[in-house]
């Protein structure tokens, strides 16, 4: 029967794409505007759009999202939000679940992608991560980011973790970060996203309910550039004993 499952999976890839399209066209023009507000209130519009537009999609997709955890999120207090990358999936996830408005770090060439790039401009900080400069400036807009307090997302694995493990090694700039600017860190694991969009395979997908933990946050006030590796290791540890502990 693998020859229906496959069907079935492309079917419902089309169905989840063409409905994407369709809200997505619908979300444009609001989007934009808002976007032409000074910061931070076009980000916090922004993402408030953005929580509404998947609060919808989700559903229609039969893939609903599961929120645990959210009693961490203080009102007012801006979070290094780092979080497990599985899928593609991973972003309409935390779009739907994040409270308030939060960017992430995307590349700079998303900026480019039609129609959908206009979203990456507001919703992100953009960085060649070939330059050296333009890393560096990522940096000072993400200080900028949590000073006006709006939520930093980072994917500390970097990539898409294709492997069958928990995760992948971790990068330090979510950690320099938080040591530099004393924000604290809330580290988030997502589950199922994988099985939705399984790695490997070509325009095909399942829908499954998606679950979001947010585990408490780790304050980081009082470190310096020498308890970066330790802060990185500790984040790491309870991120991947929380997965085994709930996979």
């Amino acid at each position: 029967m693998n020859w229906l499952k496959n069907l079935l999976a492309r079917v419902y890839a089309a169905y989840a794409l063409l409905l994407f399209i369709c809200t997505m066209l619908i979300m444009l023009l609001p989007m934009w505007l808002v976007s032409l507000l000074p910061s931070p209130r076009n980000i916090r519009y922004f993402m408030a759009l953005g929580r509404g537009w998947m609060h919808v999609y989700m559903p229609l997709i039969f893939c609903p999202v599961r929120r645990k955890g959210m009693e961490h999120f203080k009102s007012g207090e801006p979070y290094i939000i780092v979080c497990n990358h599985n899928s593609m999936m991973d972003i309409h996830t935390t779009t739907y679940a994040i409270p308030a408005g939060s960017k992430s770090l995307a590349k700079k060439e998303m900026e480019k992608t039609p129609i959908w790039g206009i979203m990456y401009k507001v919703g992100s900080v953009l960085v060649d991560r070939h330059d050296p400069e333009s890393r560096r400036q990522s940096v000072v807009e993400m200080k900028q980011v949590l000073s006006e307090g709006v939520h930093m997302l980072l994917y500390p694995e970097g990539t898409r973790n294709k492997t069958d493990q928990p995760l992948k090694s971790f990068y330090d700039g979510a950690f320099n970060l938080a040591v530099e600017t004393g924000k604290p860190i809330l580290p988030a694991v997502i589950f199922n996203t994988r099985k939705i969009l399984p790695p490997g395979k070509i325009f095909y997908a399942l829908p499954h309910a998606i679950d979001i933990h947010f585990l408490p946050p780790i304050r980081t006030e009082g470190l310096g550039p020498e308890d970066v590796e330790s802060l990185k290791e500790r984040v790491y540890k309870t991120m991947w004993e929380h997965i085994e502990s709930n996979w």
